[in-house]
């Protein structure tokens, strides 16, 4: 059985839910984080398959090359977020940023 591109996206669509269903529940920022890392994991996912199986187009690659570099500026520019929250407030727990609003 030859892997195809309905795996990749059974795959990719895991990847999403997985991230979403942590984005919604969890209260500790650094899992907030991961759940997006996980979330734009699986659009990489989706744009090399769909790279790969449409007659060697590369712009899906390209786009994969784009988000990775998003990701890790959100992750650099998250986790100095968290670190203020935490010098400030001594927690990492989202609620307590709610207090940033007065």
């Amino acid at each position: 059985m030859a892997i195809g591109l309905t795996h990749y996206l059974v795959i990719g669509g895991i990847l999403f839910t997985l991230g979403l269903f942590i984005v919604l529940t969890r209260r500790n920022a650094i899992s907030i984080l991961m759940g997006v890392e996980l979330i734009l994991n699986s659009a990489n996912i989706n744009y090399v398959a769909f790279s790969h199986f449409s007659s060697g187009n590369v712009e899906g690659q390209i786009y994969a090359i784009f988000v990775i570099m998003l990701a890790a500026a959100e992750a650099a520019i998250g986790l100095a977020i968290v670190l203020s929250i935490f010098q400030i407030f001594h927690t990492i727990d989202v609620e307590a940023a709610e207090t940033l609003k007065e």
